[in-house]
C-alpha cells in the first residue's frame, strides 16, 4: 500500500477537510447501469464481480467461479482475443450473450497487479457516425481563434450528445476553472464566465481525468453496486478502478451536483501538451445514459480539439517568437550601426510591452535604469530589483499581486501590481522587468468560494456549497494574471537580450583590446618613464624609457612598493607609495634615482589612483619626470644672477665722476635688459638650451661693460685706461 493511500481517507469516508485526498480510484463499487467482472488472465474464470452482475447478466446465483464461456454467446471469444493486449486505454468489443436480442458493449483492460477487467453495458443502436465526425472535425479545423474553437466545440457536442448544457471549462495557471464557452437550453441560467475554485476538482480527480478521458454519471440518484469480494483476489488490495468507466462517484461530488440541480453528467478531458487544459462538461437535468459509441465520438472530438488548441497556442507562440527574433535582429543591427543595442529595445513601447501585454517595462543594465511605458520611479525599481534578486529561485519571477508578496511595495500598485522579472546576464541586478498596473475587476464565481461548508458525519449529508447562485467578488491590488504564454515570451526576450548582451560585450572586448594595443604602443614609445599597476599595486606595464633607466630594468619590477629600492631616499618613497596604495592619496615629490652605471639623476614623481567611481579604484599610474635639465637650468640662472650682481658691484666702484655716472646709468640699463632677456629665456626655452643662452647673454653683458668702460675713459683723457 502506498504512502498516499495510508495518509488519505478511503472512498466514501472523506469529509470536506480531507476530500482533496479521497482515494476515489479505489471506489470498490460501480454505477448500476452496467456490470463489472474481473477474470483470471490465465483461464478466464471470474474472480471478482459487481453485486448486480447476476441480475444484469440474467443468471441464477453469483457469477464468481464461472468461466466466461459459461455465459453463452460470443463473450469469451471476444474477450480472449484481447487478454494479451497491453494498450494504454480500454478496448471496446461488441458481443452477445445467450439472449441474441441483448447486444452488449464490453470494455476491457488489465487491472494493475493482476486480473483482467470486463465492464459490460447495453449497446446502443448501430449508427454510422463518420459524417457527423467529419463535419465536426471540419468545423474545428476552420476555427481561427481559441474562443471560436471552444464555442464550436460546445455547440457540436450538444448537437451530438443532446445534453441540456455543454460547457468548455478552462483551467488557469492556479488551477481555478472558468466556463469559457457554453451552449445550453434556452430556459437555463447562464454559467458562461463563472469561475470555480481549484478545490472543486481535487488533484486526484485531475490525475484520473488525464488517464481516463471520458467520465459518465448516468443518474445522480444511483445506488452503488459493490464489488464482491471487496479486495482483489490477485493482489489482496482494493481494485484500482482508475480506467473503469462504471466506477462509482464520490458522495461529496454527488452532493455537489445535487446542489446544482444536475441529474446526469458527461465529462470529457481536453489535453494539450500532455497537461489537463480543461474539460468538456455536459449537464443534464434528468437521468441520461450515453452509450459507448457516442462517448467515443466525444473523446475523438476532444482529441481533435486539444490538438487544435495546441496549434492555436503554438501559433501565438510562433508569432511571439518571430516578434522577438525581429527585435533581436534590430538590436544586433544597432550594435553595428550605432555601437549599442538598447535603443532597439526601448525605442518603441510595442517592442518590449506587446509580447507580454505589459503596461510598462524597465531595463537594468550596468548600473543604469531605463524605462518604457508606465513604470515606477528609478529608486523604487532599484529596490524592487534588489528584493527580486534576494527572493527569486527560478529564471523568471512573476506575480500578479506584488503588494501581497511584499507589503512595502503597496505604493507601486498604480504602475506595478503585477511584475515579471528575467535575468539578462550573470551580473547581480541586471534584468528586465515588466509591469502591469492594478486592474480593479469583478470576478463572478459559481457560488461563494469563501463560504465555509457545512460538515457532517455522513458524507451524504455534506454540503460543499448549497448555493450556486452567482457570487461576485471585487478584486483590488492585483493585475491581470500572467499566463504561461506571457512567461514564455519573457524567457524568450530575456534569452535574446542575454545573447545580445554577451555579443555586445564580446565586441567591446575586441574594441578594448584594439584600443589597448594602440595605447600600449603609445606608452611604449613615450620618452617619459611610466609604471602602470592594478588596484592591488601589482605592476601591469612599464615602458622602455623606464627599463633603460633602472639598474635592473623594469622587467624585474613586480609591485609599486619595489620602486623605493631604486631611490636614494628609499624610506620616503616607500612611505609615499604605501599612502598611495592604501589611502589612495596622490603624490607629487622629488627623489634622486640611482640609475645604471652608478649615476644618480633627480626626478619628479607623480603618483595617482585611477578611480571608476568614488569607492572603486581601477589601478595606479606613476610618471617620472627627469629633472636633470631643469636642475642645470636652475644652476645656470643662479650663475647668471650672480654674475650680473657682481658686475653691478664692480660698476659702482669704478665709475665715480659725473661722466662715469652717465655711463653707469647706461650700464644699468644694459643689465636690466639682460635680466629681462634672461626671464624670457627661462620661460620660453627648454632646459637643454637655457644654460647656453644665459651664458651668451652673460657674455654680451660683459662685452657691453667693456665698451662702456672704454667710452667712459675716453670722455676723461686725464684718467688712465684700465686693461681687462
Amino acid at each position: 500500500m502506498s504512502q498516499e493511500q495510508t495518509d488519505s481517507p478511503a472512498f466514501g469516508a472523506a469529509d470536506l477537510t480531507n476530500c482533496e485526498r479521497e482515494q476515489i480510484q479505489l471506489a470498490g463499487s460501480i454505477q448500476p447501469h452496467g456490470a463489472l467482472l474481473v477474470v483470471s488472465e490465465r483461464d478466464g474464470v471470474v474472480a471478482q464481480a459487481s453485486a448486480n452482475a447476476a441480475e444484469f447478466l440474467k443468471i441464477e446465483g453469483s457469477p464468481l467461479g464461472w468461466h466466461l464461456r459459461d455465459f453463452g454467446g460470443d463473450l469469451w471469444k471476444q474477450v480472449r482475443r484481447h487478454i494479451g493486449d497491453s494498450g494504454a486505454i480500454p478496448v471496446s468489443v461488441r458481443c452477445r450473450l445467450s439472449d441474441p436480442e441483448r447486444p452488449l458493449n464490453a470494455l476491457l483492460h488489465h487491472a494493475p497487479g493482476g486480473g483482467f477487467v470486463v465492464e459490460l453495458e447495453h449497446a446502443g443502436p448501430i449508427f454510422d457516425y463518420s459524417e457527423a465526425i467529419g463535419q465536426a472535425i471540419e468545423a474545428t479545423l476552420a476555427s481561427s481563434s481559441l474562443k471560436t474553437l471552444c464555442d464550436e466545440t460546445a455547440r457540436i457536442v450538444r448537437d451530438l450528445a443532446g445534453y441540456d448544457r455543454v460547457m468548455v471549462y478552462r483551467f488557469d495557471e492556479a488551477g481555478h476553472g472558468e466556463v469559457y464557452s457554453e451552449c445550453k437550453r434556452a430556459d437555463l441560467e447562464a454559467f458562461l464566465g463563472n469561475r470555480y475554485p481549484a478545490t472543486d476538482i481535487p488533484q486526484i480527480a485531475r490525475r484520473l481525468y488525464e488517464r481516463n478521458r471520458v467520465r459518465l454519471l448516468a443518474d445522480i440518484d444511483f445506488t452503488p453496486s459493490p464489488l464482491e469480494p471487496r479486495r482483489s483476489p490477485f493482489t489482496d488490495e482494493e481494485l484500482d478502478m482508475s480506467l473503469c468507466f462504471l466506477r462509482s462517484v464520490s458522495p461529496i461530488h454527488v452532493q455537489y451536483l445535487k446542489n446544482m440541480g444536475v441529474a446526469a453528467t458527461l465529462v470529457v478531458s481536453l489535453m494539450v501538451g500532455g497537461r489537463l487544459w480543461g474539460l468538456i462538461s455536459c449537464h443534464h437535468y434528468a437521468p441520461r445514459v450515453m452509450h459507448f459509441e457516442m462517448r467515443a465520438v466525444c473523446e475523438l472530438l476532444a482529441e481533435v480539439v486539444g490538438t487544435r488548441i495546441a496549434a492555436l497556442e503554438s501559433f501565438v507562440r510562433v508569432q511571439s517568437e518571430l516578434s522577438v527574433k525581429r527585435l533581436e535582429q534590430r538590436m544586433v543591427e544597432n550594435i553595428s550601426r550605432e555601437g549599442d543595442w538598447k535603443g532597439a529595445l526601448l525605442d518603441s513601447e510595442g517592442s518590449l510591452l506587446q509580447p507580454l501585454g505589459a503596461t510598462g517595462a524597465a531595463l537594468l543594465y550596468e548600473g543604469r535604469i531605463q524605462t518604457v511605458g508606465e513604470a515606477p520611479g528609478t529608486e523604487q525599481i532599484r529596490r524592487l530589483a534588489e528584493w527580486i534578486d534576494e527572493k527569486r529561485r527560478t529564471d523568471v519571477f512573476a506575480t500578479a499581486s506584488l503588494a501581497a508578496e511584499e507589503p512595502r511595495f503597496a505604493p507601486l500598485v498604480g504602475a506595478a501590481s503585477g511584475v515579471v522579472a528575467a535575468r539578462i546576464s550573470g551580473e547581480a541586478g541586471e534584468m528586465l522587468l515588466w509591469f502591469r498596473k492594478e486592474r480593479v475587476r469583478t470576478i463572478t464565481w459559481g457560488g461563494n468560494p469563501f463560504k465555509p461548508p457545512s460538515d457532517g458525519d455522513d458524507p451524504l449529508e455534506l454540503s460543499p456549497r448549497r448555493s450556486f447562485a452567482q457570487w461576485r467578488q471585487v478584486v483590488e491590488g492585483t493585475s491581470d494574471p500572467w499566463t504561461a504564454a506571457d512567461l514564455a515570451a519573457a524567457r524568450l526576450i530575456a534569452t535574446s537580450v542575454t545573447d545580445v548582451v554577451l555579443q555586445f560585450r564580446a565586441v567591446r572586448i575586441l574594441i578594448v583590446q584594439d584600443q589597448l594595443a594602440q595605447v600600449l604602443r603609445q606608452v611604449q614609445s613615450a620618452d617619459q618613464p611610466v609604471v602602470i599597476a592594478d588596484a592591488e599595486g601589482r605592476v601591469l606595464q612599464t615602458n622602455p624609457s623606464l627599463d633603460a633607466m633602472l639598474k635592473t630594468g623594469g622587467a624585474h619590477l613586480k609591485h609599486l612598493l619595489e620602486l623605493s629600492r631604486y631611490f636614494s631616499d628609499s624610506e620616503t618613497v616607500a612611505r609615499k607609495m604605501r599612502a598611495l596604495l592604501l589611502k589612495k592619496l596622490p603624490w607629487r615629490g622629488e627623489a634622486l634615482l640611482e640609475c645604471r652605471k652608478g649615476l644618480s639623476r633627480p626626478f619628479l614623481l607623480r603618483g595617482d589612483p585611477v578611480m571608476s567611481s568614488p569607492d572603486r579604484v581601477l589601478g595606479f599610474v606613476v610618471l617620472f619626470t627627469d629633472l636633470t635639465e631643469r636642475k642645470a637650468a636652475e644652476v645656470a640662472r643662479r650663475h647668471f644672477q650672480d654674475d650680473i650682481f657682481r658686475r653691478q658691484q664692480m660698476l659702482q666702484g669704478r665709475m665715480g665722476s659725473e661722466a662715469d655716472a652717465v655711463y653707469r646709468d647706461l650700464m644699468s640699463t644694459v643689465i636690466e635688459n639682460a635680466q629681462l632677456a634672461a626671464l624670457e629665456i627661462a620661460d620660453g626655452l627648454d632646459g637643454t638650451k637655457m644654460p647656453e643662452m644665459l651664458e651668451s647673454v652673460n657674455n654680451s653683458v660683459g662685452r657691453a661693460a667693456e665698451v662702456l668702460e672704454q667710452l667712459s675713459a675716453n670722455a676723461q683723457p686725464s684718467r688712465p685706461r684700465k686693461l681687462h
